[in-house]
């Protein structure tokens, strides 16, 4: 897609699942992109294997300098920011409320909620210096409903939905386009933690009922054009099949 050429995006959580084939997807599309995880093993090899147009830079989305210093090189290597990926997260240590741990608690707060307005606070100044940018958001139908032993996500999700409204509410006429994804049940690595706990319905699901990481990946390539303009300051579902329809994935 050509909206994307020449632009560059980052990507956190780019080292497996939806993050690695976003940066796959947007360098074959002609991003520049900058892969972001808080091991750099992964993404440096990613990096490498995309070629010249890729940056890889470990990064703890919780720690706000440390989200601020990738934002900072990404300038300097490539001009600017236009898109941003929010797409770390964690669901474990997946535990009833009443037997949750609050330091554990906390973390996943830390990088869900925190890690996403981290990257959101960082990249809206640069962005609207330059005339906007694409904030996209990996959401969850987690945010719109309760789900068992998932309190510490579902209420991130739930908060980072309305983070994503805020933006639009603040910043649609300074040229930021803010959409949330919510992709439906992912064949990655958190679907194998969910899955070996046991605990609610979606760890019942078999893995051939999860759709392929390529797929929100797609999307998001898609979110970044005119077409998607209809979802600002919302969330798509890719589980809605006009959806997959506008993408192409049917």
């Amino acid at each position: 897609m050509s909206q994307v050429a020449g632009k560059t995006v980052i990507i956190t959580g780019a080292s497996r699942g939806i993050g690695e084939s976003a940066a796959r997807v947007f360098a074959e599309a002609g991003a520049n992109v900058v892969l972001t995880a808080r091991s750099s093993n992964a993404i440096d090899a990613i990096a490498t294997e995309i070629g010249g147009s890729a940056m890889a830079m470990a990064c703890d989305v919780a720690d706000y300098d440390a989200v601020t210093a990738v934002v900072a090189a990404t300038v300097e290597r490539f001009g600017g920011v236009d898109i941003l990926i929010n797409n770390a997260g964690v669901v474990e240590p997946i535990s009833h409320l009443d037997q949750s741990v609050p330091a554990d608690w906390g973390q996943v707060i830390d990088i869900n909620l925190k890690g996403v307005y981290h990257g959101m606070r960082a990249v809206m100044p640069v962005m609207e210096a330059t005339g906007g940018g694409s904030i996209l958001t990996i959401s969850s139908g987690a945010a719109h409903g309760p789900v068992e032993a998932w309190s510490h996500y579902c209420a991130s999700k739930a908060a980072v939905n309305m983070l994503t409204r805020c933006i639009d509410k603040e910043a649609r006429d300074k040229g930021i386009r803010a959409i949330g994804l919510s992709p439906g049940t992912v064949a990655t690595q958190m679907q194998r933690e969910i899955k070996a706990s046991g605990i609610n319905p979606v760890s019942k699901l078999d893995w051939s009922d999860h759709i392929p990481p390529e797929w929100p990946a797609k999307c998001l390539l898609w979110m970044c054009g005119s077409d998607a303009d209809t979802w600002l300051g919302d969330e798509i579902s890719l589980r809605d099949e006009g959806v997959r329809k506008q993408v192409g994935l049917v």
